[in-house]
């Protein structure tokens, strides 16, 4: 952009080319990214298709294809948040139906087209986490039952290994492993002969601990006798892989650190490249890809420090290379015989589907990007990852994100407002990638700063478990802190600091302006936790116990889920709300808002409220992610006092009394 005169204007009034129009409709996500030889495969989420995801296939010819065409919606509710969508195989394509919990074959017909024939029938059960078996025309997968006399109840749902023909004869599967309370990632080896997965087992969640199993894959198709390679009730294991050579390996953070070990039949484990990095992550969704084996036997991985990935590769000599490359947010590491591929994204630049070569792992080329027309960098934020003292003599880490337009600056000794920005998980990173979202507002003079409090991945295990028992409080305080530190630096306004989250953040959001009134002009939680011993008791079975190591045992400790619920001391709440919730979310109970409402009433304190029909626990329908990101700059407007460019309305907020401006 040339340059050009600024117009001085107050913070958060300055006119912006990223409005909610954009953000809402023009980001496609883009994710579960596989390689088959030549062809690569990804899932698109199209928030103009109301949030549809299907299937694309991108060939040798160098054409791509969609494979899955409205009005299938490809993904799975296993665990609620889903993931291993689909699986491809020499040609053979499979995929998860959202809609109705079956697995469908995609068939080319002669016309080259893709024909979906089912192999699951009809009934309570869901798939994830697909691999074909190498020797045998049959596919693994983790199997979700869900009780369809009482489908609330969380206790009656059951998840187990199973393996299903190809030809559907296996009806809903046949079962391999079972008996557990929760079993991911069935492996099996290059040759057919051993299968490896995942188990853990109540209260813990797989970051807490899990174990590495293995068991001979016999004639009949049935496992023999299994055996434990690594783990524990303490040790955390995700993403077991086999190498060419057919040597097991897997993550493990047993050095506090999720570092790649290599698990030879009959020796002792060996660490591949010990670093003070993350070459794994919290799995909240199946078949996350952290690391692939390249042709040569060397690694290709993401590695997270700092508040940022990098990408490796760790030579078969153990000697690790970072790759020269523009990227800061790495998903999806997969390779083959002919390269790489990886989901990256850099401070200026949205997600992009990057093709590696297979020597070097450097970039070759972009396939697909989710944000097609990219705004001038000038209006684009880079994060600063910043460190500072909290409670308890302790370190919190966040990314703050400065106000950034180029035609617009702010009158002399003004700062600017703070979004402080509490993440879902609550074991989530800030991202310092793009964001269009975060963009609209610090283009419009809106300060952000994305925290990575106590119990954040991504700056090891002891920095993630300083949150249990803590929720509530250290997440609290940190979020604060971050607020105060930057105040002192001169970044934010003191008497204009909101925080925002959703989900776990949302509850983080709802916390702090509940037990710390005074910090906080404003808060918006988006589909926040108000009722801990509501999420508790409803809640579904991933997460029905998550909230234990959080807060306190149960039932022993419903005092404590009591004392640190928000919805309990709604007359303690001061500042303006601003409250989203998705009528058809399965982990926040909509009912909570309406309490909520019910609460902030009786109490007089200032909130709108905003509902939207056919939503979940997050949004992804275009209309409703606009009518989202409009509601909350014109909440803002009205709460601060700025006025509002580009045809964005004050949004009235009853019982805040006459504006002044």
């Amino acid at each position: 952009m040339a340059d050009i005169e600024r117009r001085v204007a107050a913070f958060g009034s300055w006119s912006s080319p990223i409005g909610p129009d954009l953000v809402a409709g023009s980001v496609i996500s883009l994710s579960e990214p596989w390689l088959d030889a030549d062809d690569v495969y990804w899932l698109e989420s199209r928030p103009a298709e109301r949030g549809r995801r299907t299937l694309l296939c991108h060939g040798l010819d160098g054409v791509t294809r969609e494979l899955t065409p409205d009005p299938i919606r490809v993904g799975n509710g296993v665990h609620e948040y889903g993931g291993g969508s689909y699986t491809a195989d020499r040609g053979r394509v499979v995929v998860s139906s959202q809609s109705d919990g079956r697995l469908w074959r995609l068939d080319p017909d002669p016309e080259g087209l893709d024909q979906a024939v089912p192999i699951t029938p009809e009934g309570p059960w869901r798939y994830a986490d697909l691999r074909f078996d190498p020797q045998a025309e049959r596919l693994y997968a983790v199997r979700e039952t869900h009780d369809e006399a009482a489908p609330a109840d969380s206790t009656l749902v059951v998840n187990e290994i199973v393996a299903l023909a190809l030809d559907g004869c296996d009806g809903a599967g046949r079962l391999l492993v079972g008996g557990l309370d929760f079993v991911s990632s069935p492996r099996p080896s290059p040759d057919g002969a051993l299968l490896a997965w995942i188990e853990w087992d109540h209260p813990r969640m797989p970051w807490d601990g899990t174990r590495l199993r293995v068991a001979p894959v016999l004639a009949g198709g049935s496992l023999g006798a299994a055996r434990t390679v690594a783990g524990g009730p303490a040790v955390s294991i995700v993403q077991p892989e086999w190498s060419p050579a057919g040597v097991l390996h897997a993550a493990s953070d047993e050095t506090g650190w999720w570092n790649l070990y290599a698990y030879p039949d009959g020796a002792a484990p060996r660490p591949v490249a010990p670093m003070e990095a993350e070459v794994g992550g919290t799995a909240w969704v199946f078949d996350i890809s952290w690391y692939a084996f390249a042709p040569d036997g060397a690694v290709i991985a993401s590695a997270r420090s700092g508040g940022r990935d990098r990408l490796i590769r760790i030579g078969a000599d153990g000697a690790v290379a970072e790759v020269d490359a523009p990227f800061t947010e790495l998903d999806g590491v997969r390779a083959s015989a002919v390269g790489g591929v990886v989901v990256a994204a850099g401070p200026h630049d949205g997600a992009a589907l990057v093709r590696l070569r297979a020597d070097t792992a450097e970039p070759a080329g972009v396939l697909a990007r989710s944000v097609r027309v990219l705004p001038d960098a000038g209006y684009l934020p880079t994060a600063e990852a910043i460190s500072f003292p909290t409670t308890g003599g302790a370190t919190a880490h966040a990314l703050y994100f400065a106000p950034a337009n180029p035609a617009f600056a702010a009158p002399d000794g003004e700062l600017p407002p703070l979004v402080v920005i509490a993440h879902g998980g609550p074991t989530s990173q800030a991202s310092s990638a793009l964001s269009l979202e975060r963009a609209m507002f610090t283009s419009r003079g809106i300060a952000v700063v994305d925290v990575d409090y106590r119990g954040s991945t991504g700056y090891g295990r002891p920095y993630r478990d300083a949150l249990q028992g803590q929720w509530g409080i250290a997440d609290v305080d940190d979020c604060v802190a971050a607020a105060r530190y930057l105040v002192a630096r001169e970044d934010a306004d003191p008497a204009r600091l909101v925080i925002r989250g959703g989900s776990a953040g949302g509850y983080t959001t709802l916390a702090a302006l509940a037990f710390q009134p005074d910090v906080f002009a404003a808060g918006i939680s988006l589909f926040g936790i108000a009722d801990l011993a509501l999420i508790h008791q409803d809640g579904h079975k991933f997460e029905s116990r998550y909230d234990e190591g959080l807060l306190a045992p149960w039932p022993e400790g419903k005092a404590v889920f009591a004392e640190r619920s928000p919805i309990h001391v709604l007359d303690r709440f001061r500042a303006p709300m601003l409250l989203f919730q998705g009528l058809d979310d399965k982990v926040v109970p909509p009912s909570q808002l309406d309490t909520m409402e019910t609460g902030f009433a009786a109490a007089g304190v200032p909130y709108v409220a905003v509902r939207f029909d056919g939503e979940g626990h997050g949004f992804r329908r275009a209309d409703s992610r606009r009518t989202q990101l409009r509601t909350e700059l014109g909440f803002l407007g009205r709460v601060f006092g700025f006025a509002l460019a580009d045809g964005i309305d004050i949004v009235e907020v009853p019982g805040l009394g006459a504006r002044s401006d």
